[in-house]
């Protein structure tokens, strides 16, 4: 057995509930890829019996692993490592909605470069790089109905995507490919937003006035192992569409 848990007294520091220890543990199965995305888990027994935990304390680890979308519980079925999709990618990830309704609005990509590069030092803080890293910065316009609606700046390191740009162009949605291409799984992103008025170049970028309101969106991207595999930079125009965030 290649998985063991802690004795740790609950009354002492650090201690985690059975749940989440076997929780983390499992977590970390999957991140050194003893199941593969779209691949079944044992049953909820056979872990139990493995581990020597109760299978209500697998229940409630995978239930935990499933709300975070690492895993995907299908009834009937059991439990599968989470795939991303282009649909599932672009609805949990991207966050424009078209202003006065719910539909999701989807972008096509028109205009895309790569290109490898020493990072600035915000972007190697963000990915925490280390000094003699470099990088890949992907930078594309994305559109909506024929209409410039965003510029983005995509970073993730050459070192942990090597060739990147021999896949060039790529492909829409990147969490898919990351995912299918280099075994890197997006489980979770952090963002900084910021409203400003548009200046020439980005005016000039996303055929908009001078002055028009868009908003500055900062991402850091991370993997399953918590570590960041992307940051992105984008600008969007929010003349048609609104940015929308749902806190649970």
């Amino acid at each position: 057995m290649d998985m063991q848990l802690s004795a740790r007294h609950p009354d002492r520091p650090g201690f985690l509930p059975l749940y989440q220890q076997v929780r983390e543990l499992l977590l970390a199965r999957i991140a050194n890829g003893a199941w593969r995305p779209a691949e079944a888990l044992p049953s909820e027994q056979s872990l139990a019996a493995e581990l020597g935990v109760s299978q209500g304390t697998v229940r409630k680890a995978l239930d935990s692993l499933a709300a975070e979308s690492v895993v995907e519980r299908r009834q009937g079925k059991g439990t599968y490592v989470t795939q991303h999709t282009t649909e599932s990618a672009q609805f949990r990830f991207f966050r424009l909605n078209y202003d006065g309704s719910n539909e999701r609005a989807l972008p096509t990509c028109k205009q895309a470069s790569i290109s490898k590069r020493k990072p600035p030092q915000d972007v190697r803080t963000a990915l925490e790089l280390a000094a003699n890293e470099d990088v890949f910065c992907v930078g594309r316009t994305r559109y909506i109905d024929d209409q410039p609606m965003l510029r983005e700046e995509i970073f993730v390191s050459a070192d942990r995507m090597p060739n990147l740009d021999a896949h060039h162009p790529l492909p829409n949605t990147l969490y898919t490919f990351y995912q299918h291409h280099y075994d890197a799984t997006i489980v979770s992103a952090a963002e900084q937003i910021k409203a400003s008025p548009a200046d020439k170049r980005v005016a000039r970028e996303l055929q908009i006035e001078v002055g028009a309101p868009v908003l500055f969106v900062e991402r850091r991207a991370f993997g399953l192992k918590g570590a960041p595999i992307e940051f992105r930079r984008a600008i969007f125009n929010t003349e048609f569409t609104h940015y929308e965030v749902n806190l649970t």
